[in-house]
């Protein structure tokens, strides 16, 4: 199944996932089950991707370090190609994420993603005639530092041709941007992914559908995840799609998001109907929370 070449913008991570056997003693000592692994929203969503068959390109920054060079041939083995920038002045970015059955929190240095520039963008663009979507990490808007080149990913796709995605990425940045600022960022783009608590950030406290109809003034397409409780899509022609989600046994929902954008990107890129789209990205975000880490197993 191909979908044609997405390009994916945003950070590639070396992820410390520590999943706890309980809740945490603070101040004392917790037993967890401890992997290193490569993350990061972007480099999760493209290696979910090529897991799929959809040829995908991963554009983002890493260090002059092992950990780059590791996270770079982790991805290129499981089918992604991979467009990075080498900043020898700046650390590949590294996140510990400490992890129960149902939540994860995250402790970040985002590290060499900081340094993507907007000519980053533009050479991977004109290396990849055949791509036909571009899909922006959020997290890539909400620094400074990293903003001009998400804000020229979205340009360049438009000069294109491309059709574009955003996922929101995190409550807590998208709080401290604040909404309106985020919301004139992706103003445009064909679909923007946004959690519970993302929407509500964005949106207000109201129902999933009305927070789709209230996002659909920036971005034609909306679909707010709810997690356990499924997800909705809702488009600028006021039609509504749920989907259920699938009951599994909760190990690790790290990367269960960029699982869920990956199975959604890959099912509407090849024509899906919203119905069958979200329920391709639900299968694959289950799939994701039933493991450890944020990638397709090998």
């Amino acid at each position: 199944m191909s979908a044609g070449r997405v390009l994916v913008v945003g950070d590639l991570i070396t992820d410390v996932v520590a999943v706890l056997a309980g809740p945490m003693a603070t101040g004392s000592d917790t037993p967890a089950a401890i992997r290193f692994s490569g993350g990061g929203q972007a480099a999760n969503t493209a290696a979910w991707l090529a897991a799929q068959g959809v040829p995908v390109t991963l554009v983002g920054a890493v260090g002059d370090d092992d950990a780059g060079r590791d996270r770079v041939a982790e991805l290129e083995r499981a089918g992604v190609d991979c467009a990075t920038t080498v900043c020898p002045d700046r650390a590949t970015g590294t996140v510990i994420v400490l992890a129960t059955a149902g939540e994860r929190s995250m402790v970040t240095e985002r590290g060499a993603n900081l340094r993507l520039a907007p000519r980053d963008v533009d050479a991977a663009l004109a290396a990849a005639p055949d791509a036909r979507h571009l899909h922006l990490s959020g997290y890539t808007l909400l620094d400074d530092e990293s903003r001009p080149a998400g804000l020229r990913a979205l340009a360049a796709a438009r000069e294109r041709g491309l059709s574009t995605s955003v996922d929101a990425a995190s409550a807590a940045p998208l709080r401290r941007v604040g909404a309106a600022a985020f919301l004139s960022w992706v103003r445009g783009v064909d679909l923007l992914l946004v959690n519970a608590d993302e929407a509500t950030v964005l949106a207000g406290g109201l129902d999933p559908a009305a927070q789709g109809r209230v996002l659909s003034a920036s971005a034609r397409r909306i679909v707010v995840k709810q997690g356990a409780a499924g997800a909705v899509w809702v488009d600028r022609a006021a039609s509504v799609a749920v989907a259920p989600a699938r009951r599994v046994a909760v190990v690790d929902v790290t990367g269960a998001g960029d699982a869920f954008a990956a199975g959604l990107l890959a099912a509407w890129l090849d024509g899906a109907e919203p119905t069958v789209a979200l329920g391709r990205a639900g299968d694959l975000g289950a799939l994701a929370v039933s493991q450890i880490g944020a990638r397709p197993a090998p």
